[in-house]
């Protein structure tokens, strides 16, 4: 999966956003409550260390396994120290990948049977260049 960086400094401005007490049924409906529990921000729930954090954009489905799907937006904190499992945003020979860290094996790998796990050999340039916290995706329903 490549991605896409966005660059910009990520401007923190408190909004907050009504929290329902009751979680929305995603099985069988259930009567809704109609009781707000808190409001959120969604700026201090996923952007943790604002001066290390950016955005990129997915591309492609070599991370699906892992809920990463082509277009979502996701969270990257550089200060986060990269381990066996973190899903990292790398560059290797000057391409940025979305992958999960093997650093036993010295792998990265896809969350996709489809695609195979890429080598870091000793003559193979990568870097780490954060750790992916979160995966935003836009639902678009469309009718008809």
């Amino acid at each position: 999966m490549r991605v896409t960086k966005i660059e910009g400094e990520v401007a923190l401005q408190p909004l907050a956003i009504p929290l329902y007490l009751s979680r929305v049924a995603a099985g069988f409906p259930s009567p809704a409550d109609d009781y707000i529990e808190e409001s959120i921000d969604l700026n201090k729930h996923v952007i943790k260390r604002p001066a290390a954090t950016y955005f990129a954009r997915a591309n492609g489905d070599s991370m699906t396994g892992m809920g990463i799907f082509d277009g979502d937006l996701l969270v990257v904190d550089r200060s986060k120290t990269a381990v066996t499992g973190s899903v990292v945003i790398a560059v290797m020979n000057g391409e940025l990948v979305c992958k999960v860290l093997d650093k036993e094996r010295r792998l990265l790998r896809s969350a996709n049977s489809r695609y195979p796990a890429l080598a870091v050999l000793d003559d193979v340039e990568c870097s780490i260049e954060g750790v992916v916290t979160h995966a935003l995706r836009y639902l678009d329903v469309r009718a008809g």
